[in-house]
């Protein structure tokens, strides 16, 4: 039984589905802080090409490209330093110190007169890599039972902001400007710190006793080499796929001032099907299988979106292989920090979800490099044939794992 176990059970909480009062404080509060950065980023993506174009030097296509991806870039930097500074200095001192950074970033470039300022303070925002930091601490304030719902809840919030920016970047970038979006990126990045301070729990005292582990540790496990792996083709095809998405539903005939219509119901539709699924079934043991079908469904809009591609999509198709595609990412977005939690040893929880976050952010430039080549080069056919062969290249990576090592502890079927 792992420590963080113990600790629950030895306070009188014997191993439920239910979350304690701490874990849904816990939960909550980390999900917020995913929430308001994650807020401010999305509220710049819709709206950024075309602002960036108004800076000096903003005739430069190349340079917006740059200074746009210049985030993930630092971010992939830095994420497993993050990770392990978390686990040898805290991770409430390195989350605050991230977020003080990423707030820096964003008024830099609130204040930028030109674009390359602007791709400084981007530089600066990816910085404040504190992903790693705050999923690990999640894991140490949940026990295995209840913490893929937890790191569901970091998902939806996510997911949420994803769609709440669809629909008010375009407002409130007529009323501030891109200037104005990036100081209210950083007074979101500041009312995170306060999160931190005033509202998430204290870390637990066994995570600050206990040995530390180190990078070429997490390196040589084969599950969790999997588990990276995946992450980086996730990301690298959402991000990938999005080069081409807005052009087809154009072409379906929907202008793009209406894409949210088909975003906000496929997102907030794939969420209420992943709690009525998810959790249900890895209670009964079939983490593994929810898993991979999820991979495949992924897989499988790709496909979609490749025979959709050499014709007129219609609405309602496209409206329809988005939701598979969010439940399905959503299910994996859940469920892999979560395996990464309990495979990873308990004193280098940190540097794995460093590792993990890094990959992660790897593949959101990898697939922006690799989508803008490919659309240009052989078209939007092209681009989601490369993307369905990586997700089934990754079903296969991922098809050896066992069903006990992601099953956590008390969860799995009783025999007999």
């Amino acid at each position: 039984m792992s420590k963080m176990n113990a600790s629950f059970e030895g306070k009188g909480v014997v191993a439920t589905h239910a979350m304690t009062p701490t874990e849904l404080r816990a939960s909550f509060s980390l999900a917020s802080i995913f929430a308001l950065r994650m807020l401010g980023l999305f509220l710049i993506l819709p709206v950024f090409a075309i602002e960036a174009a108004k800076y000096p030097g903003g005739d430069d296509l190349a340079l917006i490209g740059l200074t746009m991806g210049l985030y993930g870039l630092t971010q992939a930097m830095l994420q497993f330093l993050y990770g392990m500074a978390s686990d040898r200095l805290g991770r409430k001192r390195v989350i605050i110190f991230g977020l003080l950074l990423f707030a820096v970033g964003s008024f830099v470039a609130a204040w930028a007169p030109s674009l390359t300022w602007l791709a400084i303070g981007r530089a600066v925002q990816g910085a404040g890599a504190v992903s790693a930091a705050v999923t690990a601490l999640l894991a140490d304030q949940t026990r295995d039972e209840v913490r893929t719902k937890s790191m569901a809840l970091v998902g939806i919030s996510i997911g949420l902001m994803f769609a709440l920016s669809l629909v008010a970047a375009p407002l409130l970038v007529a009323m501030v400007g891109l200037g104005g979006l990036f100081a209210l990126t950083g007074v979101l990045a500041l009312l995170g710190v306060a999160v931190v301070i005033w509202w998430v729990p204290a870390e637990p005292q066994q995570h600050k006793d206990m040995p530390r582990g180190g990078l070429l540790e997490v390196l040589r496990l084969p599950a969790l080499l999997r588990l990276n792996f995946g992450v980086f083709v996730l990301h690298a095809v959402q991000l990938a796929m999005w080069m081409a998405v807005p052009a087809m539903l154009v072409q379906a005939g929907l202008a793009r001032d209406h894409h949210w219509w088909v975003y906000l119901p496929a997102v907030l539709g794939s969420f209420v099907v992943m709690g009525g699924s998810l959790f249900q079934l890895e209670r009964r043991g079939y983490l593994r299988a929810v898993f991979l079908i999820s991979i495949g469904l992924t897989a499988a809009v790709q496909l979609g979106l490749l025979l959709l591609a050499s014709s007129t999509p219609s609405v309602g198709v496209m409206v329809a292989l988005l939701f598979v595609f969010f439940y399905g990412f959503n299910v994996l977005e859940a469920s892999q920090p979560s395996m990464v939690s309990r495979m990873a040893p308990a004193h280098a929880r940190g540097a794995a979800m460093g590792v993990y976050n890094t990959l992660q952010s790897l593949g959101l430039f990898a697939g922006g490099v690799m989508g803008g080549w490919l659309v240009k080069h052989v078209g939007a056919p092209g681009l989601f044939a490369v993307c369905a062969g990586l997700m089934l290249l990754w079903l296969l990576v991922a098809w050896p794992m066992s069903a006990l090592a992601v099953q956590a502890p008390g969860l799995a079927p009783k025999a007999g």
